[in-house]
């Protein structure tokens, strides 16, 4: 069975809005430092609402922040 890959560009879209810190965006996602830090490194994969709520942040649609692929290698 293929592997579900969801990546995201959440660091460098802190940097291009004003070097936002990840605590900040946390404070506006309504999570702890430590979920968005381990979002943000692709440990943890965020709820669907979550994933809405750090897209507006940004004001961009969820395919600016957020990747999905299928890895076909994996097993």
């Amino acid at each position: 069975m293929a592997k579900c890959v969801i990546g995201n560009e959440i660091r460098k879209l802190r940097f291009l809005a004003g070097e936002m810190t990840q605590q900040q965006l946390a404070d506006r996602t309504g999570v702890t430092r430590q979920t968005l830090a381990a979002i943000e490194n692709g440990k943890y994969y965020p709820s669907l609402e979550l994933a809405f709520r750090i897209a507006h942040v940004f004001g961009l649609p969820l395919t600016e922040v957020f990747s999905f692929r299928l890895d076909e290698d994996s097993k």
